[in-house]
């Protein structure tokens, strides 16, 4: 299937990475380009998408929509004057709304978050909060400045005034988070990029793995002994595609090297139904492990061999139970709305489902299309039109987790996703996810380990320096001595 292009020709570079996010939102089915003039020229979209042309001046930024097929009839001009902008954020915020404004009039749709394509849209409310501001300005700041529909603004206020509450426990100079990632998964998910790699290829370099994950703990260890770990989360990848005997080894060197006397949190995200066994439900118990994920993405039998899940909707049942069984008294389950060819009574099913097994929290995922996943093949071969994400579905799931005594406490948007929605978490007093507000919200350092991990050093003026690890799982075990000196030079930083 041949892809439409929308190409965006510019005078003056700095903004292209905004511009291009904004426009994507409103023709995802579109390929963006950006580009500077001289470079590319705009003209001949196919199908009624029009190209766009920006002229950044010193005084205004002129706009100019170029409809497929040429002629004068075809040019609509727009401008916003920026001679008054205090700074460069305000002439980006001015710049953006002016597209905006152009599009959705053009198109005659209108973006649930706005001008807004970064992924955490509730630091603006968190920020305000701690201020000092009040919720009227807050709304209103949202709504004026960044076109944000009421809905939005007001649900990205409820979740910063949880998370301000939630994280006034949390040791932000004196402490730290820790991740750990295991890579590793039954199978791939057609919609997935993260870094994992099929269990079944790697199994017999699992504990050349774990040891250097071990290399990492201890590590950590040393450089932190001063410093209090809040939170602690293992996920991936599947963490529990690991046997009950390679668990009890991460988990007790864990416990014996680290000093989890002050965690608040210590999540295990067992994620797949069919990686869920008793005996590794015994050893995450064993050690303390406070909360898991049990993540069936949909109760739909078709959708889940469409994605490639191996797992049935009843194996999902039978490992919530199991886990009930053992003893765990917080349980998240993941639902991906969107998902192919599933439509708002798809989505009452599963949220249907949900509700009979009732979990103590629930991370309802708008789905995102990256460019690395399988996802984007399928689009080519079946249209983007199969991806069906609407406010009535989100509605649906969000009405489901209220009925189950939730509320939202955190939030975080990604690019590309469908219906330009969010993801938010749900969950019942109590059983809220402390380390997923902390990754979103980055006022505390969370170092992380394992392959394809990303390390975030907060620093008391709020400044972040990041640390990667290599993705693949060949390369992190070599080179494992390498990515701790480097990890070993950020935290010798001041």
């Amino acid at each position: 299937m041949e892809q439409n292009v929308i190409e965006i020709t510019l005078n003056k570079v700095g903004f292209e990475y905004d511009i291009h996010s904004l426009v994507k939102a409103f023709y995802p089915e579109c390929e963006v380009r950006v580009h500077a003039e001289g470079e590319g020229e705009p003209g001949s979209s196919s199908d009624g998408y029009p190209d766009l042309s920006l002229q950044i001046g010193e005084e205004e930024i002129v706009l100019v929509l170029i409809q497929a097929g040429g002629g004068s009839s075809s040019f609509h001009a727009k401008k916003v004057v920026i001679s008054d902008a205090p700074d460069r954020t305000e002439v980006k915020n001015r710049l953006k709304k002016l597209i905006y404004v152009a599009l959705s009039e053009y198109t005659g749709k209108q973006l649930p978050w706005g001008t807004l394509t970064g992924i955490r849209p509730t630091k603006i409310p968190m920020t305000m909060l701690l201020e000092g501001r009040n919720e009227e300005e807050i709304l209103s700041y949202m709504k004026d400045t960044y076109l944000v529909s009421e809905e939005k603004a007001g649900l990205s206020l409820e979740i910063a005034e949880r998370e301000k509450e939630l994280l006034s426990t949390i040791h932000y100079q004196d402490g730290y988070s820790l991740y750990i990632g295991i890579p590793f998964c039954p199978t791939t998910c057609l919609y997935c990029s993260f870094t994992s790699f099929p269990i079944v290829s790697w199994k017999k370099r699992v504990n050349e793995y774990l040891e250097a994950v071990e290399k990492e703990i201890t590590f950590t260890a040393e450089i932190y002994k001063d410093k209090v770990l809040d939170t602690v989360y293992i996920g991936g990848g599947t963490p529990t595609t690991l046997s009950a005997e390679e668990l009890e080894r991460l988990l007790s060197f864990l416990k014996k090297t680290l000093d989890f006397s002050q965690v608040k949190e210590f999540t295990v995200e067992a994620g797949r139904a069919d990686s869920i066994m008793a005996d590794k439900l015994e050893v995450l118990i064993k050690y303390g492990v406070t909360r898991i994920s049990v993540n069936p993405q949909t109760m739909k039998e078709e959708t889940l061999r469409l994605i490639g899940r191996q797992h049935t909707v009843e194996q999902v049942k039978e490992a919530f139970y199991l886990a009930r069984e053992k003893g765990f008294t917080n349980i998240n389950m993941d639902l991906i709305l969107g998902l192919p060819g599933e439509d708002e009574e798809d989505v009452r099913r599963t949220i249907e489902e949900v509700k009979k097994l009732n979990p103590d929290s629930l991370t309802v995922h708008s789905l995102a299309i990256k460019r690395a996943s399988r996802l984007n093949q399928w689009i080519e071969e079946n249209g983007i039109e199969a991806l069906h994400n609407t406010d009535e579905t989100m509605k649906i799931a969000e009405n489901g987790a209220r009925e189950m005594g939730m509320v939202p406490y955190y939030l975080y948007r990604q690019k590309n996703m469908s219906g330009n929605f969010e993801n938010v978490g749900y969950a019942r007093e109590g059983r809220f996810g402390i380390y997923n507000i902390l990754i979103m919200e980055e006022k505390q350092t969370i170092v992380a380990l394992g392959a394809g991990s990303i390390t975030k050093r907060v620093f008391p003026d709020g400044r972040i320096e990041r640390c990667d690890n290599v993705k693949d799982v060949g390369l992190y075990i070599e080179k494992i001595d390498e990515m701790i000196e480097r990890k070993q030079k950020l935290f010798a930083e001041e």
